[in-house]
């Protein structure tokens, strides 16, 4: 299977991740429950979290229509994806979250590998 097919397939299920996500930090009462989302946070800043989420899950979806998948970006996801797993690694070491929590944030590692796969194979 070429490579880019392959990116294509992993950004559109990359959206879906992070509209998944996203909903689960809209929805702490019933979906964010998988995650152990925390119930306290204030709306404003669990919206906007929500929010930079789906942008980022649009992203992926746009890049995974373009006819030339757009290697800055790319690149920007591999940084934005570590960063999330890194934070919630560290989250997880001072107690901050659960391991349920953090087990989303190994979908995120996940995702930056594949991506980093490809961003090094151009």
């Amino acid at each position: 299977m070429p490579r880019d097919l392959i990116m294509r397939r992993a950004l559109a299920i990359g959206a879906v991740f992070n509209f998944a996500a996203a909903a689960m930090i809209l929805f702490p009462h019933s979906i964010g429950r998988f995650a152990d989302v925390p119930l306290s946070a204030p709306r404003f800043y669990s919206w906007l979290l929500a929010l930079f989420i789906a942008l980022f899950g649009c992203v992926y979806a746009w890049l995974a229509r373009r006819p030339v998948i757009d290697r800055p970006l790319v690149g920007l996801a591999i940084i934005g994806k570590t960063g999330v797993f890194l934070v919630a690694l560290a989250c997880l070491v001072t107690g901050d979250i659960t391991a349920r929590t953090f087990a989303t944030a190994v979908g995120d590692l996940a995702f930056a590998a594949a991506f980093l796969w490809w961003y090094r194979g151009r």
